[in-house]
This record gives structure tokens, sequence and C-alpha cells, in this order.
């Protein structure tokens, strides 16, 4: 007697598809559960090292006045 059908893919696409196959929801803030301690320990101190926009660009003017400064000397 011949062997029987171990699988099939039959019907499975059309199944899939008839409430249609969603991406993954893309979160704002990824959870940071389970994630390694020594890794976000890391990117807190990063967080706190970057400057916000408004005072970047005033950070920037600053340099700029001194790079003009050190040049004219």
């Amino acid at each position: 007697m011949a062997k029987s059908k171990n699988h099939t893919n039959h019907n499975q696409n059309r199944k899939a598809h008839r409430n249609g196959i969603d991406k993954p929801k893309k979160f704002r803030h990824e959870s940071t559960l389970g994630m390694d301690p020594k890794f976000l320990r890391n990117q807190r101190f990063c967080k706190k090292g970057n400057l916000k926009p408004a005072k970047q660009l005033v950070r920037a003017a600053e340099r700029k006045a001194a790079r003009e400064a050190k040049a004219k000397k």
C-alpha cells in the first residue's frame, strides 16, 4: 500500500487572505521589558547627554561665535 499524504498547502493561502494579512502594528515607544539591563542603562545616559532642538541651536551659535573669534586672532 502507498504511503498516505503527510501535508498539503491547499486552500491555506485563500483562508489567510480572507481577512487580509496585516503587518504588525508599529508602536511609538517599543516596550523595554525583557531588554538587556546594561543596554537600557547606557540608553539612559545617552538620552541625558543629548540636547533638545532649541538648546542645540543656541549651542551651535555659541560654537560658531567662538570659532570666528579664534579665527580673528
